[in-house]
């Protein structure tokens, strides 16, 4: 395949991927936010989380900042503010902030070194455990275990579920594309002798 076709084709082969925006900053204080496509969950005790970054063989903001602070947040946001969040992904120079830049406003907790985007319903704050370098591509993979989380009261069920439909949580395909969550269902634990009941029915209202 021609090289461009084939990036969009890979990208988007796998279907709907978690999209985020990543808050960092450097010791400096200057911030940075981008949008990631590569979260991945790694364990629920102690929580985890995993990314990855392209190789690191140009300027890398965010990785850097991670790198250099130890912390990070990721924010989902609403789907009605995805031209923003796309618009993080412009190669900014490292002293613009993207808050800035696209309209987002920085939050800061007094427990966290990195900064929160205010507009997001579900707000993490992440500690970095370690990165690793996959040398069959040279991309960086970057784990991190949750220390905090802000999110709106409305979003979690009584058994704790996270239910982003409500939220109307921005998900994506490919590098470009973005798509509302806004239908679910919910089955009871799946058994070898029983057929799964409806838990739940949900959407975006």
């Amino acid at each position: 395949m021609e090289g461009r076709y084939r990036a969009t084709f890979i990208n988007s082969l796998w279907g709907y991927r978690p999209v985020a925006l990543l808050g960092t900053v450097d010791a400096a204080g200057q911030t940075n936010l981008c949008i990631v496509n590569s979260l991945f969950h790694l364990g629920a005790n102690p929580p985890m989380c995993g990314m990855v970054f392209r190789p690191h063989n140009v300027e890398r903001h965010s990785l850097e900042n991670i790198l250099e602070v130890g912390e990070y947040t990721i924010n989902l946001m609403p789907f009605p503010l995805s031209a923003r969040a796309h618009q993080t992904s412009a190669k900014y120079k490292r002293e613009e902030s993207e808050f800035d830049k696209v309209g987002l406003k920085p939050i800061w907790s007094g427990r966290f070194a990195a900064p929160f985007v205010g507009e997001s319903p579900v707000r993490i704050g992440m500690e970095l455990l370690r990165k690793i370098q996959l040398e069959e591509n040279n991309t960086e993979m970057v784990i991190g275990k949750v220390k905090m989380i802000e999110i709106a009261e409305n979003l979690v069920e009584e058994d704790g579920f996270v239910c982003h439909a409500r939220g109307d949580i921005l998900c994506g395909s490919g590098l470009d594309a973005y798509h509302s969550v806004n239908n679910g269902i919910r089955y009871t634990y799946a058994k070898p002798d029983e057929t799964p009941r409806e838990l739940d029915r949900f959407k975006f209202q």
